[in-house]
């Protein structure tokens, strides 16, 4: 049975509440049971509406939990999806203040975005058309964050919490997505100074533009399209990375150059 509209706007409530006052919240699925992916895109787009209400305007989308470590790394074994918005993008280099931007557990994540120039409209999408569709990929540090004590989230407890988005950094490269093998683009970060992760496309449902065709097949059931100009993350191509007042974290990825992003109180 789905959960009630009542329930739904109770629940997106409780989750702006958290994002806007850096609070966490005990599971969703422990509190109720019976919630459902459906149910959990609902409250994320109540949690979403309250955001447009704060002024806030959508920019992208982004898939995340699409990797093997990743999921091995949190238990969540499919997908999640979310919304970006203006105030979730950070510039290259800067530093995030976790009390400014509302940040809580925060973990870096090194993935390729994606840069829209056409609409994609799924489901029926296919990774051709995703690369035909884009105007350029850019590397991209992607913050996530939840609202869920202790990240002990399964996937209706993120899929309701934006996908556990927090901000995002695209680096300064505008790389056109046939200019270089994406499934073989080798990413290093280096976390004050040291190397401590690296990845390559294909950890990302085999190659990046895989798995945006996923996110637009998937939001695209939901009556959802992708607009040209908007900004698509892919997922991290390794795990994820704690940050805490202090760290500078660095990313590199082979041809197409990197991106840089500090963390302060």
């Amino acid at each position: 049975m789905r959960l009630t509209a009542t329930r739904i706007a109770q629940l997106g409530d409780e989750l702006y509440a958290a994002l806007r006052g850096r609070g966490v919240l005990e599971p969703l699925t422990n509190r109720e049971t019976a919630i459902t992916i459906d149910d959990a895109y609902r409250i994320s787009q109540h949690l979403l509406a309250r955001r447009q209400t704060d002024g806030e305007r959508v920019v992208g989308k982004k898939i995340g939990v699409t990797s093997k470590p990743v999921q091995d790394m949190l238990g969540v074994h499919q997908p999640d999806f979310g919304f970006l918005t203006d105030r979730m993008h950070i510039a290259d280099g800067a530093s995030i203040s976790l009390s400014r931007h509302g940040l809580i557990q925060p973990r870096a994540e090194g993935e390729i975005a994606f840069v829209l120039k056409h609409d994609l409209r799924g489901p029926g999408i296919s990774e051709a058309q995703v690369l035909a569709a884009t105007e350029y990929v850019a590397p991209c540090f992607e913050i996530v964050d939840s609202r869920i004590r202790d990240w002990k989230i399964k996937i209706e407890d993120t899929v309701a919490d934006n996908a556990s988005c927090g901000v995002f950094v695209l680096g300064a490269a505008r790389i056109d997505p046939y200019a270089l093998d994406l499934a073989a683009a080798k990413m290093e970060i280096r976390k004050n100074g040291a190397l401590i992760a690296s990845g390559v496309g294909a950890a990302v449902q085999g190659h990046p533009a895989t798995a945006v065709a996923w996110l637009a097949n998937t939001l695209g059931a939901f009556g959802i399209p992708f607009l040209a100009g908007e900004i698509i993350l892919s997922g991290s191509l390794a795990p994820l990375l704690p940050a805490i007042p202090g760290d500078f974290f660095e990313m590199e990825i082979g041809g197409m150059g990197g991106a840089s992003v500090g963390f302060e109180a």
